[in-house]
């Protein structure tokens, strides 16, 4: 019987046959699903970050559902609303489009800042109180939000609390010359996710958790992935460190990492390779080093080379 590690793997491998070169991304993206967070995808408008939440949804097997995010979107279109049944003489509550197991939420810094509030907090109760009631979403409960970078003109940038709340914020940038060349000859009537069917399932994807959730951390390991969070805070390049939600961000990514790997424990390898995803949207770069073109990524990497790996064996 194939075993859920295995059945990841196959997930893996289909998504890399639609999305042509972004093999490390589309890991990145399924891990922090795997971690139970949520993924915020920025990028230029027709670089596959619809295609490539389409494909998970398919491949996850999930109840799912789309939300174009413009202007007009109200809050209650996410959490939902009453409305009242004359045939029944009483008000009826009409789930809004929260009630799924993964949500991509398409351009969410289009709408208004109430509109992204309302899913921001879904992200972070995983409930929504509508007129006093207090409904849960179903479990599991994801969100693939996808923006188009600030400056777009009808955009909305989300604050960096609400930045925060998603576990890995990732670009994909333009395919290489080969893939985007293979993608051309791909183009036709069928869209490259229509063949894509469920090989997981709501249930797998728990018992999967669970898994990860097994998955050793040394406290050395515990202590180094502390001291990274820390350099944050303490970087003269940085106004604005990463949060203690980042801290638990980062296990959790490292966890799943170490898992989808093969090891039942987490090494400081698998917490070095999710530093920077983990962390980058959750840090702010001072006004003198944006002025001297100063990149998050070469901060971050630096962080990562001054803080000494603590020498470990696994148990």
């Amino acid at each position: 019987m194939k075993s859920n590690r295995e059945a990841v793997w196959e997930v893996l491998a289909q998504i890399n046959q639609v999305i042509l070169g972004k093999e490390t991304l589309t890991a990145e993206v399924l891990a922090a699903l795997l971690a139970g967070g949520h993924v915020l995808l920025e990028d230029l408008p027709g670089s596959g970050k619809t295609t490539l939440a389409l494909a998970l949804s398919k491949l996850l097997g999930l109840d799912w559902k789309r939300v174009q995010f413009t202007p007009d979107v109200l809050p209650s279109d996410l959490t939902g609303f009453s409305i009242y049944r004359k045939d029944l003489q009483r008000f009826v509550y009409q789930p809004g489009a929260v009630f799924c197991n993964l949500l991509l939420a398409d351009e969410i810094n289009r709408t208004s800042p109430k509109t992204q509030s309302a899913l921001l907090e879904v992200m972070e109760e995983e409930q929504v109180t509508v007129e006093g009631v207090t409904r849960k979403v179903p479990a599991p409960f994801f969100v693939i939000a996808t923006q188009n970078p600030s400056g777009t003109a009808g955009t909305q940038m989300l604050p960096p609390a609400q930045m925060d709340r998603f576990m890995i914020c990732t670009t994909m940038g333009y395919p290489d010359f080969a893939s985007e060349v293979e993608m051309a000859k791909g183009t036709g009537i069928e869209r490259r996710t229509d063949h894509l069917t469920s090989m997981l399932n709501a249930q797998v994807l728990q018992n999967i958790r669970q898994e990860v959730e097994q998955v050793f951390v040394h406290d050395a390991v515990y202590h180094y992935i502390v001291k990274l969070i820390t350099a944050t805070r303490r970087n003269p390049h940085l106004e604005a460190g990463a949060s203690p939600r980042g801290t638990i961000s980062l296990v959790r990514m490292a966890k799943v990492t170490a898992w989808i790997g093969g090891n039942d424990f987490v090494s400081p390898a698998d917490v070095s390779a999710q530093f920077i995803p983990v962390v980058n949207h959750r840090v702010r770069l001072g006004t003198r080093a944006r002025m001297d073109g100063v990149e998050k990524e070469n901060v971050l990497a630096e962080i990562l080379e001054r803080e000494e790996r603590p020498f470990f064996k696994g148990r």
